[in-house]
């Protein structure tokens, strides 16, 4: 099974050859358009154009499920706050607890513009490399050294959590458990983390090291483009302009 956010970026869809550079702008203008609604009647167009680019991906369902999953207890956490605690029109009583019309119908937009949002960035990233997806930033003017801030960061995440497993099984074959929070094991997991921080602290001097004596730093070369095609073009235009009109129907009502 595959985890890291492009491990479906060599599949064949629609999305998967439009031109990366087109594609951010596309669909970073969606999410904003998205950002934009707070209308409950523009909810399942919303919903609906963020299942429709899921499916033309076709990137696989666990795959989307996986990555919803941990945003979800935020939701979650949402849908317990807002119902219970906010608005003055009481829908449902029992005891102390009310279940509140405002909060529900606040809940419901957060709730449908945050899966809606997130749904587009899965296919934003997912449905290309990241290394793509950095260079076609840096085409698009972004400064390389933010590019390569973003590209050493995401890099070495899945190194810290290797790091990080491989030090929890030394812990446990030598006894360790965190059962309960007390001194001992508040002082074992310190240690790790001292540790960890450590060790990728050591290891981000060696990379730095090694990377300028290769040249980094330097004049870099102009990054090499794929030529655009008419269809990306207009998959451009048609995002663009369904962007515009989420944006036009929400100032509208």
């Amino acid at each position: 099974m595959k985890t890291s956010l492009d491990g479906y970026s060599h599949l064949d869809s629609p999305l998967h050859r439009w031109e990366p550079r087109l594609k951010l702008i596309g669909l970073l203008a969606l999410i904003s358009a998205f950002a934009f609604v707070r209308e409950l009647y523009l909810l399942p167009a919303m919903l609906a154009a963020a299942l429709a680019l899921l499916l033309l991906s076709r990137l696989p369902v666990r795959f989307v499920l996986r990555r919803l999953r941990y945003p979800g207890i935020f939701i979650l956490a949402l849908a317990v706050i807002l119902p219970l605690f906010s608005g003055e029109t009481v829908l449902l009583s029992a005891g102390p607890l009310a279940l509140h019309q405002e909060g529900l119908l606040e809940f419901l937009v957060i709730a449908a513009r945050f899966a809606a949002i997130l749904a587009v960035g899965i296919v934003l990233f997912g449905t290309a490399p990241l290394l793509t997806n950095i260079r076609a930033l840096r085409s698009l003017g972004l400064p390389s050294l933010l590019t390569d801030m973003m590209l050493f960061t995401y890099r070495y995440l899945h190194e810290l959590a290797t790091d990080l497993r491989a030090m929890q099984t030394a812990m446990r074959l030598r006894g360790f458990r965190a059962v309960k929070p007390d001194a001992r094991s508040l002082g074992g997991l310190a240690s790790l983390s001292g540790s960890l921080l450590v060790r990728s602290y050591e290891r981000s001097e060696h990379v730095y090291r090694a990377m300028t004596l290769r040249g980094y730093g330097r004049e870099p070369r102009a990054p090499e483009d794929r030529q655009i095609t008419p269809r990306d073009t207009a998959a451009l235009l048609c995002t663009l302009t369904a962007a515009a009109a989420f944006v036009a129907a929400e100032v509208a009502l």
